[in-house]
């Protein structure tokens, strides 16, 4: 069995099709099925404005809040990185010097 190729919209066309569902008078599994997408990437996207938009339940995160998120995830592991590497050279040149 061939495994299918994950593939990636833009924040625009996840909007457009956003918009297709709060304005057509289609269930999602309709357009779903008649753009070729699946449904639970669709409901997902529609939560997500829902949650964009202020409509979001407590404590959900924006696309924004989340996209901050990563970023700072990701320099703290560069800093931890950082560190352990000035330990191993702070011990290694300790050694060195008695």
């Amino acid at each position: 069995m061939e495994k299918r190729k994950r593939r990636s919209f833009t924040k625009e066309y996840k909007a457009e099709v956003v918009d297709l569902i709060r304005k057509g008078d289609k269930s999602i599994g309709l357009i779903c099925k008649d753009l070729g997408l699946p449904e639970t990437a669709v409901r997902r996207w529609v939560k997500q404005a829902e949650t964009d938009a202020g409509g979001g339940p407590a404590g959900a995160l924006t696309t924004a809040e989340r996209e901050e998120l990563a970023a700072l995830r990701k320099q703290v592991k560069t800093l931890q990185m950082e560190r352990e590497i000035l330990k191993k050279a702070t011990a290694f040149f300790a050694k060195e010097s008695k």
